[in-house]
């Protein structure tokens, strides 16, 4: 599969696809809108985030991060994070059951 390929972008917001759902792994590709972010959330698992195109930046326990092509960006579980497009963005969310 070529993720690239898999990405749409919404007018405004975020759309999100699962790409691949096991028992030990879950894989979403997210695509988010330029000025779109996501509030400060955690999850109970951990993982990962592989930015594929864009610019925006990755809040992780209060610390800033760039989001560019190519960053990996690894979180633990229940890591308070929050992320903000600055243009179009995309990026796979690896999560470990």
């Amino acid at each position: 599969m070529n993720l690239k390929e898999q990405i749409e972008y919404p007018a405004n917001g975020v759309l999100s696809k699962v790409i691949s759902k096991t028992e030990k792994n879950n894989l979403t590709l997210f695509s988010m809108a330029a000025n779109t972010d996501i509030g400060t959330h955690t999850s109970t698992k951990e993982g990962f985030v592989y930015v594929i195109e864009g610019k925006g930046t990755f809040v992780l326990n209060e610390e800033e991060i760039e989001m560019l092509p190519g960053t990996i960006i690894f979180m633990g579980q229940n890591a308070p994070h929050s992320l903000k497009a600055e243009e179009n963005t995309s990026f796979l969310l690896s999560l470990n059951n």
